[in-house]
This record gives C-alpha cells, sequence and structure tokens, in this order.
C-alpha cells in the first residue's frame, strides 16, 4: 500500500466539507484534481469512502473510521505549517534573555513586553542574576542575549559596550540635597551605602575621595543596587546609583544629584560567537541596542 499525505488531506478535506468543491477551495485544488486523489486512496485502500446523496458526499462507515486517525495527522501538519509561518513572521518561537539585577526590575521587562505586542505564540524566558552567572548562562547556551557588567571574563561572546553615569542618590530631608552637585569634599563623614570592595562603582569611588584626599566613610555594604536604594530611603546614607534603578523605580522618596568626579558604570549586551541568533532574538537584539542608544543618549542630555 502506497498512500500519499496529498490524498488523505483531499479525503480529510471532502470530509470536513461534504463536496468535491468544498475541498478544492479549501485547499486550493480543481474539482477533477480532488476527485483524483479521492480515487486514488480508493483504490488504495480498496474500499468506498464516499455515497453522493442529493449533491453531498456522505462518508461511509469505514470513512468514519479512517478519519478519526486522519484527522490527528492532517491537523498536526497544520500546526506545523502555521509555526513556521508564525516564525518567519517572527510571531513564535521563544525569546530567552537574562539581565543583571538593575535593569531587571523595570528597563529589561518593560522592553519585553513592549516587543512581545502582537506575538501572543511566542513564549519567554527571562532571569536576572549576577553578571558572572550571565556570562556563564549565554556561553552554555541556556540563553541567547545577555545584559551585564564587565568585565568580559570569556572570549566566547559578541559583546556591545555601553557606559552609563551613577547619580548620588539621598532622602529628601539630608541637607546636602541644598547642592546642586556633590564632590567627596562636600561629602566628607556622610555615610555612604555601597556594594561590595570588588565592584567598579566602589573602586572608582574610593579612588575619588583618595584623590581629593578625603576620608571616604562606608557604611553599608550589599550586592545590589535595589537594596542600596531602600537604604537611602530609610535615611541611614546616600549611595551613587544607576540610572536604572532610579528611573524605575515609580515610588520615589529620594532625591538624586550629580556627582563629580564621574563615576561610570561599564555594561555591555553580550551574545555567543558560536551560536547564531534566533530570528527572534536578533530581532530583539536590534531593539535592545537601539533603545539603549536612545536612552544613553536622553541620559547625556539631561546630564547638561
Amino acid at each position: 500500500m502506497s498512500i500519499r499525505f496529498r490524498q488523505l488531506q483531499a479525503f480529510h478535506a471532502i470530509y470536513e466539507t461534504g463536496t468535491v468543491t468544498g475541498a478544492g477551495a479549501l485547499l486550493g485544488i480543481s474539482q477533477p484534481g480532488i476527485s483524483n486523489l479521492l480515487a486514488q486512496l480508493e483504490r488504495e485502500t480498496r474500499f468506498k469512502l464516499f455515497a453522493r446523496v442529493k449533491g453531498r458526499l456522505i462518508p461511509t462507515p469505514e470513512a468514519g473510521v479512517l478519519y478519526q486517525e486522519v484527522d490527528t495527522v492532517v491537523r498536526g501538519i497544520d500546526h506545523v505549517s502555521q509555526a513556521v509561518v508564525d516564525l518567519q513572521n517572527k510571531q513564535g518561537g521563544q525569546l530567552q534573555v537574562a539581565s543583571q539585577h538593575a535593569m531587571s526590575f523595570g528597563f529589561i521587562p518593560k522592553l519585553i513586553a513592549r516587543f512581545a505586542q502582537g506575538r501572543l505564540d511566542m513564549s519567554i524566558s527571562f532571569q536576572s542574576q549576577y553578571s558572572s552567572k550571565i556570562q556563564e548562562w549565554v556561553m552554555a547556551g541556556l540563553f541567547e542575549i545577555g545584559v551585564c557588567e564587565m568585565p568580559l571574563l570569556y572570549d566566547a561572546f559578541e559583546h556591545y559596550p555601553f557606559s552609563v553615569e551613577t547619580l548620588l542618590a539621598m532622602h529628601p530631608e539630608n541637607p546636602l540635597a541644598r547642592y546642586d552637585v556633590l564632590t567627596p569634599e562636600l561629602l566628607e563623614g556622610e555615610p555612604f551605602i555601597v556594594m561590595g570592595p570588588d565592584h567598579m562603582t566602589h573602586r572608582r569611588t574610593r579612588e575619588a575621595f583618595q584623590n581629593a584626599d578625603v576620608p571616604w566613610r562606608t557604611r553599608i555594604h550589599t550586592h545590589l543596587f535595589k537594596n542600596k536604594l531602600s537604604f537611602v530611603k530609610e535615611g541611614i546614607g546616600v549611595a551613587l546609583l544607576d540610572p536604572f534603578t532610579l528611573n524605575f523605580d515609580e515610588a520615589g522618596g529620594v532625591v538624586v544629584r550629580p556627582f563629580r568626579p564621574q563615576i561610570m558604570m561599564d555594561m555591555m549586551v553580550i551574545t555567543s560567537r558560536d551560536r547564531p541568533l534566533s530570528a527572534l532574538g536578533q530581532e530583539f537584539l536590534d531593539l535592545l541596542l537601539e533603545e539603549l542608544e536612545q536612552y544613553r543618549a536622553t541620559l547625556d542630555l539631561a546630564a547638561k
């Protein structure tokens, strides 16, 4: 027996529509073509599949049994075809993004939500983690796109660097809020909430105070910019915070001032050098890089 899928597809369409005309319209095949495919299938199966009654084709009992099996196959192929169309139109697939914590509470989720509009069949895998772990995840293929802090730990990535200026956040009742710009000299003796000593903002701030020959008072050490912001709101000290943490905190409750000399935070977007991005991943990467450039430009304009 040599049954072809096109024969089963024609049979399925006739069963669904009840006419050769309807089946032909459904499949985009001429009526003679549909009739020919049905005749071929009946020869292969060696039994009658339809009886013609008042212009309609009525399935035989054998056709009813065959339809139950064929229906699963035909609908499965239809789903595969739709999946291909979705991928071509970038409607389906999976978006895999990992981000360091500062950008994971607002910037990245909002961008993903915007990207997901109209892509109802797209699944999303998103995690926030420390930058070193993100690099491990992207290198291992667990995520296609990573957003993390410098430095680059492995020679396995395509990377797109960018830098943002940190700003000094303080409680609104802090007397230092009367200044437009804060310096080490003005901040002498002021308690700081800081990241760990290995973090770039910690090292660079320490160097700024050392170069100014001003003692730097650190009071609280923590591991997340979000935690630093929470302590600032409690009035325990001041903190240098990245603009993502500040701009996407809707609760307010802090005053922000520029700090001089500037304390920059160096970051990057990474993808694997060994594995090509999916079409979906490439489109999101393009959007992410464009959005970061616009965001950086907006920050630079505000700083002026």
